[in-house]
């Protein structure tokens, strides 16, 4: 137990994690480009927060939260999604207060107790966003075409973009009635959590996973049925944005995303590379999240992309990216005599930037080579007492194969350019 990770975590390790440095750092640009500032929040909460937040009829808070109590006798559950978190970093600090809307992004761990399978673990990764304070569809438009540019971005293809209007809480008791009525001779064939669905949320078995569910929802209404002038207006002009900018879609009017808080718009983003979990993001709008939480009216929509999911989908279409962990320069030395120059030497090469390496199991020069090739190191500096007495160092270009002699108050230039 000691040497082995807990059953659906990973170890990201060198190699590994420049790529998903990669992906991030093109995050941070699309925000800084989309006007999103990055908003840092606790690993855990108050589990009270996801049980109102996220729908307590919702997979998440049935059976997949990681819930505990701590020493203070206070229930914490170790966070999710990140959704319900940043509205209350929203209203606890006041941001309110500014200019609206108030546009956020986060980036970080989310747990979940799942079946852990490709593209899915207990501890996963999400980038988000989400916008506070407007109610314009050009805003919703906004944060679904970011989730595609930076797919784009990253070098995807083949994503499918999936939309639809889940309706507002004046059209949702028509459509709750409805679903009702369908599925109430079929109760008995539903599997157990939906029947507990069928009074709290019927609109969530159309989310079900059960095969049996699945075919009992197939001819059941949809949102698209019963949305009310306001939802159909705005969902109209959301497609509207979306053309103008070229962002092609697919309506489908079954989509239902897994938590109880959306309204109006809701989104998913698929890609046919990961097998059964093929969703590698999704979001919507959730209007009314922000009083479920305890805080005033505030409209918001937002995002969450698996950074896993992302990689994946990646690997499994070639792409490769453009990142490299290889020292610029590494340090060889001929004698134990030169083994404090060469330190300060690499000092001053990493101090003007220029990644750099030396041996440090006194190894020999021609180990101190194939090290060096290893590592992929460009220039190995060559560093001995005859050198030193004369102020050079014998400098080596790896992939040139070829060698000259540079004087050490010359060498960091030579090197960086």
């Amino acid at each position: 137990m000691l040497t082995t990770r807990p059953r659906g975590t990973n170890d990201i390790l060198p190699g590994e994690v420049e790529k998903w440095q990669y992906v991030e750092k093109l995050a941070r640009e699309v925000c800084r480009e989309y006007g999103y500032g990055e908003l840092r929040t606790p690993i855990f909460e108050h589990t009270e927060l996801f049980s109102r937040g996220v729908g307590e009829a919702t997979d998440i808070v049935e059976k997949e939260m990681y819930t505990f109590t701590d020493r203070g006798e206070r229930s914490i559950t170790l966070r999710p999604e990140n959704t319900a978190a940043t509205v209350r970093a929203y209203l606890e600090n006041k941001l309110q207060a500014l200019p609206q809307p108030v546009k956020l992004y986060y980036m970080g761990p989310m747990f979940r107790y799942d079946r852990p399978q490709a593209g899915r673990f207990r501890q996963f990764h999400q980038f988000g966003v989400e916008a506070f304070g407007s109610h314009n569809p050009s805003i919703d438009a906004e944060v679904i075409a970011m989730a595609m540019d930076l797919y784009q971005r990253i070098g995807l293809r083949d994503l499918e973009l999936h939309i639809n209007s889940v309706g507002c809480p004046q059209c949702r008791p028509g459509l709750r009635q409805r679903l009702q009525e369908h599925f109430k001779p079929h109760l008995e064939k539903l599997c157990p959590n939906c029947q507990g669905r069928f009074e709290r949320n019927p609109l969530r078995i159309l989310d079900c996973k059960n095969e049996t569910c699945q075919d009992i929802g197939r001819q059941a209404p949809t949102t698209l049925d019963v949305l009310c002038d306001e939802c159909n207006t705005h969902f109209n002009l959301v497609k509207n944005y979306l053309d103008a900018v070229g962002v092609r879609y697919i309506v489908n009017n079954r989509l239902v995303r897994g938590l109880d808080y959306y309204t109006h718009t809701a989104f998913e983003i698929m890609a046919q590379d990961i097998g059964a979990q093929s969703s590698i993001g999704g979001g919507g709008r959730y209007n009314g999240l922000m009083e479920a939480c305890g805080g005033p009216a505030t409209p918001g929509i937002g995002f969450a992309l698996g950074l896993e999911r992302i990689l994946l989908t990646a690997e499994r279409q070639g792409i490769t990216f453009p990142v490299s962990r290889e020292p610029a320069a590494f340090v060889a030395t001929v004698g134990t005599e030169v083994e404090k120059q060469a330190f300060s030497l690499l000092q001053s090469l990493r101090q003007q930037g220029i990644a750099a390496e030396k041996d440090y199991l006194a190894r020999s020069l021609k180990a101190q080579m194939k090290y060096a090739g290893k590592l992929g190191a460009r220039w190995v500096v060559i560093l001995g007492e005859e050198e030193l007495t004369r102020g050079v160092a014998m400098v080596r270009d790896m992939q040139a194969g070829e060698q000259q002699e540079v004087k050490l108050a010359e060498l960091v230039n030579y090197i960086r350019k």
